[in-house]
């Protein structure tokens, strides 16, 4: 009698681990859609800036707001995301982000000042809510392998954000600036498809897994504050770089193109890393010697793109120590967001507060770097703020990688 109950149990488990593998799929699935599209959007503006600047005749400033924008609406918003996501469920907040994410990007393909302003915001509202979600959203569904998935989520975002900048001037030249800007909404589509499934299954839904759960008072967290900070001087490393690098090498003799494939070198180069920070990362107790050697590529790829050693052969070798570094930093920066907390929800409210002051900062990057350039005529002053932050930069993560969680 016990050997037929079990026999008519083993179809019933094995439909269960059916559903729950499936289940695992689709979550994957969803992180690694939004992933794509966390970047690209904002990458493919930098090679493409001075073509902005004549078709519109915009300055310098305005130009450098074009990334400052969404940089703002990552700080604005944030905070609101982890909420939102408890009362919704993660799945269906990100699926509502990627169609504001997807509206942006085709509101940008028609030619004009406002619509390109209003597009980049929209942009911004929908790649907050996936920039904070997602380190919860793998916390909670893969809490045994944070490194690996934290690792496949940062290469589909570095890769795609790689790609679009590589294929920026290229494309422009057959359909135009505006054009180049709107073919990506085309890739955003995927995460709607891959997330409305869970938005049919999780309608009505509250998210109250990690409800009631102790979580820490993290304004008053000097942890919290130092990865918020080490968060924020990284985003405004990569964003500042992403915008005005192609004009920094353009004045120095390189092609609007090869100034376009150097960025897009520089994320190709990362991205190997931002697999392998995690994964390592995640094995640490503590990150400190990771940080070292965050903070010693950023250093040393300005240094050298600031004197100028070895001319234009050397600025990809340059380039590409700071796009590692800059890999590194992201990974470890969303690393620390499930390793210096005890739940997912926390993760999600450590992330949200990094983000919102920590993107708050990063924004006046790429406005400093140009209103620096404006005043002075030379890009040496600019490139001189970015040491001063690769500095800043090491001393908050030696206090971020220190092996214990917020209080």
């Amino acid at each position: 009698m016990r050997v037929q109950q079990q026999d008519l149990l083993q179809p019933t488990e094995q439909k269960v681990k059916m559903i729950a593998s499936a289940e695992m799929l689709f979550i994957f699935l969803a992180i690694i859609s939004v992933a794509m599209n966390l970047r690209a959007p904002l990458t493919s503006v930098g090679p493409l800036v001075a073509e902005i600047r004549t078709s519109l005749g915009i300055s310098s400033l305005a130009a450098g707001f074009l990334t400052t924008l969404p940089l703002l609406a990552f700080a604005v918003l944030s905070p609101f995301a982890p909420k939102l996501a408890r009362r919704f469920g993660m799945e269906t907040t990100l699926f509502f982000a990627s169609i504001i994410l997807t509206a942006g990007i085709f509101l940008r393909m028609i030619a004009g000042t406002g619509t390109l302003f209003t597009g980049t915001l929209f942009i911004g509202l929908g790649i907050a809510f996936g920039n904070v979600l997602i380190p919860g959203l793998i916390k909670s569904s893969f809490p045994n392998h944070i490194g690996v998935v934290t690792g496949i989520y940062a290469v589909s975002m570095n890769l795609c954000a790689a790609i679009a900048s590589g294929l920026s001037v290229p494309v422009s030249a057959k359909l135009g600036w505006n054009g180049s800007l709107g073919y990506w909404g085309f890739i955003s589509l995927a995460a709607i498809l891959v997330l409305l499934p869970r938005v049919k299954l999780r309608r009505g839904e509250a998210a109250s897994a990690t409800a009631g759960q102790p979580t820490a008072n993290l304004m008053k967290s000097r942890l919290a504050w130092n990865v918020t900070v080490f968060m924020g001087l990284q985003s405004l490393m990569f964003y500042t770089i992403v915008a005005w690098l192609p004009e920094i090498l353009k004045e120095q003799g390189v092609t609007a193109s090869a100034a376009g494939w150097i960025l897009s070198l520089m994320q190709f180069a990362l991205i190997p890393f931002t697999f392998i920070i995690p994964v390592i990362a995640g094995k640490m107790k503590s990150q400190i010697p990771l940080v070292w050697a965050t903070a010693a590529l950023f250093i040393l790829g300005t240094l050298g793109i600031l004197t100028g050693i070895g001319g234009t052969a050397l600025m990809p070798v340059w380039a590409v120590l700071i796009g590692i570094g800059g890999g590194s930093a992201f990974s470890l920066a969303m690393m620390f967001f499930n390793l210096r907390t005890r739940s997912p929800q926390e993760a999600s409210e450590l992330s949200g507060m990094a983000q919102s002051f920590g993107y708050l900062l990063a924004a006046t990057g790429p406005a400093l770097f140009g209103i620096f350039h404006d005043a002075t005529g030379s890009w040496t002053l600019p490139l001189w703020m970015l040491l001063v932050v690769s500095f800043i930069i090491l001393i908050t993560g030696l206090v971020s990688g220190q092996n214990r969680q917020v209080q």
